[in-house]
């Protein structure tokens, strides 16, 4: 239930990016579906993807923010301020409501959450001849998962250096 909630805060978020027409709101819009996506990886048990969805959001966020902010700021026009001011209180009773119910759920601290986390901790020291259990669980059993996150940071770093460099022909002297 708690994904279905979650999707649908993001189509809707995916709607309102699209259709607003102010550059600025739509790129907060669009860094609320990056923010549903990572609430989305938390609900389906994947934490380390969460963590890199957030990371790389909030970079691209700053980054898309500051391309944008010369071409375009309505921030206060015509009686703006009092629907700016209505929906960002509303956004933020809406986090913080999400927010409640998502730490209510979570476990007891030190209890698995998962049964195959049971299997890494048993088997990971033997299996993979690491003295670190962590770094023979990141190495034996979460190859995949270090690889795309890997690939998500390359890919976030290559988009932060074609978006913030700088145009022009270069001056030969």
């Amino acid at each position: 239930m708690e994904l279905h909630l979650i999707l649908i805060f993001m189509i809707c978020a995916s709607i309102m990016a699209v259709e607003i027409k102010d550059l600025i709101s739509s790129v907060i819009a669009l860094s609320a579906v990056g923010l549903g996506l990572c609430l989305a990886f938390l609900v389906l048990k994947a934490p380390n993807l969460a963590i890199t969805q957030l990371v790389v959001e909030i970079l691209l966020v700053i980054v898309l923010i500051r391309a944008t902010i010369k071409k375009d700021l309505p921030l206060v026009r015509d009686g703006r301020w009092l629907f700016n001011t209505v929906s960002t209180l509303l956004f933020i009773g809406i986090f913080l409501t999400f927010g409640y119910f998502a730490l209510k759920e979570l476990p007891n601290f030190g209890q698995p959450t998962m049964l195959v986390s049971r299997e890494y901790l048993a088997n990971s020291l033997t299996q993979g001849g690491l003295a670190n259990i962590v770094t023979a669980i990141t190495l034996n059993f979460r190859r995949f998962d270090a690889l795309a996150e890997a690939s998500v940071l390359f890919t976030a770093v290559i988009a932060v250096l074609a978006i913030t460099r700088k145009t022009g022909k270069a001056h030969d002297k």
